[in-house]
């Protein structure tokens, strides 16, 4: 993690704490002068237990809102029974703002209506409880209503926008499975090819040596048991399966992609294993994906980077692609690691029974490191 990604989560964390704490000061501060500093205790006391519960809403989400809304209500009634300051305060009206947001925005539907329906509950206790001649009562109930609005809008915007962002991830991995559904065509077809012609040949050796027929005839079972095994990973893939690997096309260039890029981006080194040759079509597709992909991402996202290594290695343990570049960090890189074209690359590296890590690299820079199993760790 580097140190724009540890300033972000610092700001994230501490911010809306900072903000309660000035709502809850400036409250403090405007009831002291108004009605006594004594008058503020209760509410105040209520005040930061909802904070609270604002801040840690992410633990459990729908107890915390419950809890924010069963105290606003306690510290409604208790404002009408001792002839306190109207509740719930500015302070508290923001922290249950946040609270319903966050419910309506992440929880199911009926469980976060309801609780919408609760804030608007506390709302409407406030206005029935609120003393016509006390100081301040209209404002503090036009910020009630206005902060429940304002929460139940903002939630449902991000909801929506949380949906279309689920509903595109998931259109990229539908593309991503129809393509390796059109690349099972050929790798079939290359390996049926290959057996019709094996078993020609082998009625030929029949007539001629016939000693030689099973040393054809095990060609011929190695080239049926491998169409097959992509068969049934493509498939596998195609019925939403998560652990099929699939089949792919034929070999690509990995020097004439890095060529290309070169042309338009900073220089890049290359590095590949000599028995890369050897690889099966959907592992070689796979790198070069992979490959392509963040050699994008670097053009679009890290121009300013002076120098790009793409490594390709191959041991026992399986089959590594690492893409790495030394831009220097910025908060814009962040803001796009997450794109959907990772989303893509991960499912096919996933399918493949491997993994996909892309994150920024300790100083600067960031880094694409996906890896492969051998073929004998694939999935049947």
């Amino acid at each position: 993690m580097n140190i724009w990604d540890r300033l972000f989560g610092a700001t994230a964390s501490a911010a809306p704490a900072a903000v309660f704490a000035v709502a809850i000061g400036v409250q403090a501060v405007a009831v002291a002068q108004s009605w006594g500093i004594r008058y503020w205790l209760v509410g105040g006391a209520a005040a930061v237990v909802v904070c609270v519960l604002a801040l840690a809403r992410r633990w459990q989400r729908t107890w915390l809102v419950v809890a924010g809304l069963g105290t606003a209500g306690l510290a409604v009634a208790a404002a009408r029974l001792f002839h306190l300051p109207t509740e719930p305060g500015p302070a508290m009206a923001l922290a249950l703002a946040v609270l319903v947001g966050s419910a309506v925005r992440a929880l199911p539907p009926v469980p976060a209506g309801s609780l919408a329906a609760g804030g608007f509950a506390v709302v409407v206790g406030a206005y029935l409880a609120a003393r016509p001649h006390s100081s301040g009562a209209s404002a503090v109930v036009a910020v009630n209503v206005a902060a429940w609005l304002g929460a139940v809008t903002v939630g449902l915007a991000l909801r929506l926008l949380d949906g279309r962002a689920a509903a595109t991830a998931e259109r990229v991995r539908r593309d991503e499975r129809l393509e390796l559904a059109r690349e099972l065509h050929d790798v079939v077809a290359h390996h049926i090819t290959g057996m019709l012609i094996q078993t020609q040949a082998t009625q030929v050796i029949a007539r001629k040596n016939p000693g030689q027929v099973t040393e054809s005839l095990t060609g011929i079972e190695t080239a049926g048991a491998e169409a097959l095994r992509a068969m049934r990973r493509v498939v596998g893939l195609l019925r939403d399966t998560e652990d099929a690997p699939p089949a792919s096309a034929g070999p690509e260039q990995l020097g004439a992609l890095v060529e290309r890029f070169n042309r338009q981006g900073p220089p890049v080194r290359l590095r590949v294993p000599d028995e890369r040759a050897a690889w099966p079509p959907e592992v070689t597709s796979t790198v070069y994906r992979i490959v392509r992909e963040a050699l994008t991402n670097v053009a679009r996202h890290a121009p300013h980077a002076n120098t790009v290594s793409v490594t390709v290695d191959q041991d026992p343990a399986g089959i590594s692609v690492e893409v790495i570049d030394d831009a220097p960090p910025g908060p814009a890189r962040a803001a796009h690691r997450s794109g959907y074209g990772l989303v893509g690359m991960r499912e096919r590296v996933e399918t493949l029974g491997g993994t996909l890590r892309a994150g920024p690299r300790p100083g600067a820079g960031w880094s694409v490191l996906a890896t492969l199993p051998t073929r004998s760790e694939w999935p049947r």
